[in-house]
């Protein structure tokens, strides 16, 4: 385990952790400031190149856009998405993560699933490639987004899932969208980090796509807060730039070369 994760770890029960999404060198140096774990989302299918789901993010974007990513993190954890369909089998989720470790040096790769992946976790950590699990709602293979909890049986799935995990040797699992007391029961009977999204603040830490946050993108979830209105912010600039263009008053003589 490397000191990155242990000191991650030693924040269990001492204080709140925060993570966000970075897909670009330029947004990651800025976040590396302030969070403890900069993931490279898989979410960047819909944020940017509007796909109708995260199964059509490939294994190559994501390690360009991590390999960006990685140059503007030096403190924080990086931590990558591992996409759809490159972990189905243990043999075939150690070469992709390995090829994910090699060309984007993150820190740890994430997995969405519960039971279905505890040989797949227990054959990366052998390996000595770090793993974030992924419970509740997994947008990978989703089929209906609704919160997660609601019945008991349910709750106590996925309570066990995320024993068999932490068993399996995940360092931390991201919690999606789980009732606020189940996530709560979780938190305190896991020895590892929890880290919520849409799961209360219950959780040791909390994770938002980057572009919900600044008001980049028009996100409607219950559980996103809008902290800036970067959107307005660029169309004013814009709106300037044009009106300035058009009004001769840019570019001016100290934007060009003269003799």
């Amino acid at each position: 385990m490397n000191k990155k994760i242990k000191k991650f770890l030693n924040k269990k029960n001492k204080s709140k952790i925060t993570c966000l999404t970075a897909y670009s060198k330029n947004v990651a140096s800025i976040l590396d400031k302030h969070c403890d774990l900069v993931l490279v989302g898989d979410s960047l299918g819909s944020v940017l190149y509007n796909y109708s789901s995260t199964k059509e993010v490939t294994l190559n974007t994501m390690i360009n856009h991590s390999k960006s990513v990685r140059l503007g993190v030096k403190r924080s954890l990086m931590v990558v998405d591992m996409p759809y369909n490159t972990y189905r089998n243990p043999k075939e989720a150690l070469k992709n993560a390995k090829l994910m470790m090699k060309k984007t040096k993150c820190d740890a790769v994430k997995l969405e699933g519960g039971k279905k992946i505890i040989s797949i976790v227990k054959s990366l950590v052998k390996n000595k490639i770090p793993v974030m699990g992924h419970l509740g709602i997994l947008p990978q293979t989703e089929k209906k987004f609704t919160y997660k909890g609601k019945k008991l049986s349910e709750r106590n799935r996925i309570l066990n899932e995320a024993k068999l995990l932490e068993k399996a040797g995940i360092f931390s699992v991201v919690l999606e969208c789980i009732e606020t007391k189940l996530a709560k029961k979780i938190t305190e009977q896991l020895n590892i980090i929890t880290i919520g999204i849409g799961s209360s603040v219950n959780c040791d830490g909390q994770v938002l796509v980057i572009d919900d946050l600044i008001g980049l993108s028009q996100s409607k979830l219950r559980f996103v807060k809008k902290y800036a209105n970067v959107n307005q912010i660029i169309n004013s600039a814009v709106k300037r730039y044009k009106l300035e263009v058009l009004k001769k008053r840019f570019p001016k003589s100290k934007h060009s070369f003269n003799n």
